[in-house]
C-alpha cells in the first residue's frame, strides 16, 4: 500500500515536472517568436539582373563576393521585378505596397519639385514607427524633398542622403558619365535653373546637397567619399540598435549603379588625375565597391543579432542602357523584339531589363541556405511582407497591391503573383499606365516603347491590339510573340484580359486613389546658401 502510494507521488511529480518544463519550453517559443524583428532594406539604383554574380554560376566574374555569400546562406529570388522602371514611383510603390495609379507616383520628381509622395499615403516607415520600431534612412529619397516631404516626415526617425539621384547636382570633382559633366560653375554668384544646361544635359548651377535628416550638411557633396560615409552611419544604427532596446528598420538607397560613378581610386592619386571617360573597367569597379558596402552592413548586421535581422537586397529598375560603358547587365533578358526596332529595352521600359533585378533575402536560422524561388513577386511586396513579420495590420481604409512573401522566403513555397503589371514609366504611353501584364511565363505588351539607347537609337510607341504575348520561359530575351491563332495564345488573352480589367476597375472603385503634385518652383531647390555660388557651403566636422 505504502509503495503505491510512494510510486502514485512519484509518478505524479514527474508528471508535473513534465508539464512544468513542456511550459517553460513553450513559453521560451513564444518568447523566441514574439520578439519583433530588424529588417534591412538595401536598394541599389539602376542595377541589372546581370550585375549579380549569382546569377550567373557559370561565369568567372567575381565582382559581387558578399552578396553571393548572402544568396549561398539564404534566398536567390529570380523572378522578383520593380514596381516601376524609373526611381520615384519604384520607390513610392516599395514604401507604399500600392501601384503608382494609386498612390499618384507616376514619374520621376525634379530638383524643384513644390511636393512628393502624397501626404495622404502612409508608409511602411510611419506604420513600423508607430509600432514602436527606430526608423533610419540612409541614401536617395526622391519622393520629395521640400517642407513636409522629406523622409523624416514620413517615417523615418533618422535620415542622411541626397534628395534625388546623383546626377542632379553638380559637384567639384564629376564622377564618371557619358556625356562627361564638368565641375560646379563657382564663377558667379548663384543663378536657379530648375533644367539642365546644354552641356551634355548636366547640371551645373545647383551643387548636389547632401542632407542629414531636414539639414543641408554639406553642398556639393564630394561623390568620392559618400560610400564611406553611408558605410560609416550604417555599421553606428546597426550597433547601437542593442542601446535603443528596440526593434529597427534601416532602409538604405545606395547610390550606386546609377551615374555619375565613382569607384575608389589608386592609392595616392587624385579623382581628376585617374578618370579617363572611355575606362571599361569603371562600372566593374563600382559594381564592387557596392557590394563591400553591402558586405559591411551584413557584418554589422551579424555582429549584432545575426539571427533576428532580415537583410533583403534588391534594385529600382534595370540598367540605364544610354549609358553605354558605364550601365549594367540585364543577362538574358535582353527584349529583343523591341532592339531589332531599334531603342533601349532597359531603364525606362516595360521590357525585362527595365524591372526585372537581381534580389536576394537573407536572415540566418529562418530563410533556408543556398535557396532559389522563382515566385513572381514585386517590391511591392517589401511592404506587406515586413508588416506581416512585424505583427503590423495596415490601414484599412485602402487597397495594396503587394503581397505577403512570407512562406515564399521562410517555408520554401512558390506561389507568387497571379497578375503582375508593369506601368509606363517614360518610354511610351501616358506616366503610370499599365501597359503590360505578366501571368506565371507569359507577358502581354498592350504598348511597346523604347528608351534611347547607347549610341542614341530610339525606337516608336506601338499599340497592340490583340497584345503581343511572349513566353518567357521559352524566350527569355522576348523576341518571338506567340501566334495568335494558337490555342495557347487565346487561352493567354482571354485571362490577362480579365486580370487586367479586375484591377483597372479595382483602381477604379478605391476610394483612396492619391494625386501627386509635379509643379516646380526655384523656391523648392535645396540651398543651404542663395548667396554662394551653387549654394556653397560646408558644415561637416
Amino acid at each position: 500500500m505504502v509503495e503505491g502510494l510512494m510510486m502514485f507521488l512519484l509518478s505524479g511529480m514527474l508528471m508535473c515536472g513534465l508539464l512544468l518544463h513542456t511550459l517553460s519550453q513553450h513559453e521560451a517559443d513564444v518568447d523566441k517568436t514574439s520578439k519583433r524583428p530588424n529588417f534591412i532594406i538595401i536598394l541599389a539604383d539602376d542595377i541589372g539582373w546581370g550585375d549579380l554574380d549569382a546569377n550567373w554560376p557559370d561565369e568567372r566574374a567575381n565582382n559581387t563576393p558578399y552578396l553571393s555569400m548572402m544568396a549561398a546562406q539564404g534566398q536567390r529570388l529570380t523572378d522578383f521585378h520593380s514596381p516601376a522602371s524609373t526611381c520615384s514611383p519604384s520607390r513610392a510603390a516599395i514604401l507604399t505596397g500600392r501601384y503608382g495609379l494609386r498612390n499618384g507616383v507616376t514619374h520621376n520628381f525634379a530638383i524643384g519639385s513644390v511636393a512628393g509622395l502624397p501626404l495622404s499615403e502612409v508608409t511602411l516607415p510611419q506604420l513600423l514607427q508607430e509600432a514602436g520600431y527606430y526608423t533610419a534612412m540612409i541614401g536617395k529619397w526622391h519622393l520629395g524633398h521640400n517642407g513636409p516631404y522629406g523622409p523624416t516626415n514620413r517615417g523615418f526617425d533618422y535620415y542622411l542622403g541626397i534628395p534625388y539621384s546623383n546626377d542632379m547636382g553638380c559637384t567639384d570633382i564629376p564622377g564618371y558619365d557619358l556625356p562627361l559633366c564638368l565641375p560646379c560653375d563657382s564663377s558667379g554668384p548663384q543663378v536657379f535653373r530648375l533644367k539642365r544646361s546644354v552641356h551634355g544635359g548636366c547640371y551645373s548651377k545647383v551643387g548636389l546637397p547632401l542632407i542629414e535628416n531636414s539639414s543641408i550638411v554639406e553642398q556639393p557633396l564630394d561623390l568620392w567619399t559618400l560610400t564611406e560615409r553611408y558605410k560609416s552611419a550604417a555599421t553606428r544604427i546597426i550597433r547601437d540598435a542593442r542601446e535603443r532596446g528596440r526593434p529597427y528598420l534601416l532602409y538604405m538607397a545606395l547610390a550606386h549603379m546609377h551615374v555619375p560613378l565613382a569607384p575608389p581610386l589608386s592609392p595616392g592619386a587624385s579623382a581628376a588625375a585617374t578618370r579617363r571617360p572611355d575606362d571599361d573597367t569603371v562600372y566593374s569597379a563600382s559594381l564592387r565597391e557596392m557590394d563591400s558596402l553591402v558586405g559591411a552592413v551584413k557584418n554589422a548586421s551579424d555582429d549584432t543579432d545575426k539571427d533576428n535581422t532580415l537583410i533583403w537586397f534588391t534594385g529600382d529598375n534595370g540598367p540605364w542602357e544610354q549609358k553605354c560603358q558605364y550601365a549594367g547587365s540585364a543577362g538574358p533578358f535582353m527584349g529583343k523584339w523591341q532592339t531589332s526596332r531599334g531603342g533601349g529595352s532597359a531603364k525606362r521600359t516595360t521590357w525585362e531589363a527595365g524591372h526585372r533585378v537581381p534580389t536576394v533575402a537573407y536572415w540566418p536560422g529562418r530563410i533556408p541556405a543556398n535557396t532559389t524561388s522563382s515566385a513572381l513577386l514585386s517590391g511591392m511586396d517589401i511592404f506587406s511582407t515586413l508588416l506581416s513579420l512585424a505583427g503590423v495590420t495596415p490601414p484599412s481604409d485602402r487597397r495594396y497591391d503587394g503581397i505577403d512573401a512570407t512562406k515564399i522566403l521562410l517555408h520554401g513555397e512558390h506561389i507568387g503573383h497571379e497578375f503582375l503589371f508593369h506601368p509606363n514609366s517614360g518610354a511610351a504611353g501616358k506616366f503610370g499606365d499599365l501597359q503590360t501584364v505578366r501571368t506565371q511565363k507569359h507577358k502581354a505588351f498592350y504598348i511597346t516603347g523604347a528608351a534611347e539607347a547607347c549610341g542614341g537609337s530610339t525606337g516608336r510607341q506601338q499599340l497592340h491590339d490583340p497584345p503581343l504575348i511572349f513566353d518567357l520561359e521559352r524566350d527569355k530575351a522576348e523576341e518571338t510573340p506567340l501566334e495568335v491563332e494558337t490555342p495557347e495564345y487565346q487561352a493567354v488573352a482571354e485571362k490577362i484580359a480579365r486580370g487586367r480589367e479586375e484591377l483597372l476597375w479595382d483602381i477604379a472603385t478605391d476610394k483612396s486613389v492619391s494625386s501627386a503634385d509635379y509643379s516646380t518652383d526655384v523656391s523648392a531647390v535645396p540651398c543651404c546658401d542663395p548667396r554662394q555660388a551653387v549654394c556653397r557651403c560646408h558644415t561637416l566636422s
